[in-house]
């Protein structure tokens, strides 16, 4: 089996292992068409030291309609040239979206989350892979009652993620420049600590993408994504499991201002 027939006989996998993973639970179930249209930018300001900038519009009935407005920007520093670490912050404002909104009182909210990341990259033949582990403490605004116009604390949640990226070049042995490639990914979310309610399992996300590097300063990706979620709350004693399929777009910028 080549490496491009093993990334798709894998992202097959992944499309199926979320529906059977989660189908014996007792929940209510919900889908959506999404899509998500990102920028990516990273800045080199040393040999060691760049700053990561980024920013997601996040659209429910793939473009009409607000599902999640997400800006981060983090500090990078490169541990080893194949082991990256981040420490960040990140502003998230989720709307009431869909047939059971995020928020109980079906209200917009806002989160602040501070994160740190360690990035592990690889390569074996000509796949790249690359193993992200990343903390999120989470400061999720809660409102007191469904007339409240502003939530009235930010309780702390914590949450871990997890990440394996593969991609190929689909020409040549290595992505250079002028080069399309196919990549794949899978993320899990797992919510700890007191707060951590119904959601242990907090979502899952699939992506497979067709990408294109036009230089060593801008790829574009783009290609399809599998959200599943689960809430943090119950309704009527029962999960909610939301499942979320749509387009994603991703534009990555890359500079060197160490020169």
């Amino acid at each position: 089996m080549t490496c491009k027939h093993y990334l798709l006989a894998l992202a097959l996998f992944f499309f199926l292992a979320p529906s059977s993973s989660f189908g014996q639970n007792n929940r209510l179930s919900t889908s959506n068409h999404i899509g998500w249209y990102t920028y990516f930018g990273t800045f080199k300001l040393s040999n060691k030291f760049g700053l990561h900038t980024e920013y997601q519009f996040r659209r429910n009935q793939v473009i009409t309609e607000w599902q999640q407005s997400l800006l981060r920007i983090g500090l990078n520093y490169a541990l080893h040239p194949a082991v990256q670490v981040r420490v960040g912050y990140g502003w998230i404002e989720t709307f009431p979206y869909g047939e059971y909104p995020l928020n109980g009182f079906g209200k917009q909210f806002t989160e602040h989350r501070i994160f740190q990341m360690a990035q592990l990259s690889q390569k074996v033949g000509k796949v790249d892979f690359s193993h992200r582990y990343m903390l999120e403490q989470r400061f999720v605004g809660k409102y007191s009652s469904a007339s409240a116009t502003r939530e009235s604390e930010f309780p702390l949640l914590h949450r871990m993620r997890y990440m394996v990226r593969m991609q190929v070049p689909l020409k040549g042995n290595e992505i250079q420049d002028k080069t399309p490639y196919l990549a794949v990914y899978d993320e899990v979310f797992i919510g700890f600590g007191q707060q951590v309610n119904a959601n242990v399992f907090d979502q899952n996300r699939i992506g497979v993408l067709l990408g294109y590097r036009f230089s060593k300063n801008f790829r574009l990706e783009g290609g399809y994504l599998n959200q599943t979620l689960q809430f943090g709350r119950q309704i009527n004693g029962k999960n909610v499991f939301q499942y979320n399929n749509g387009i994603l777009l991703n534009s990555n910028f890359s500079f060197d201002l160490s020169r």
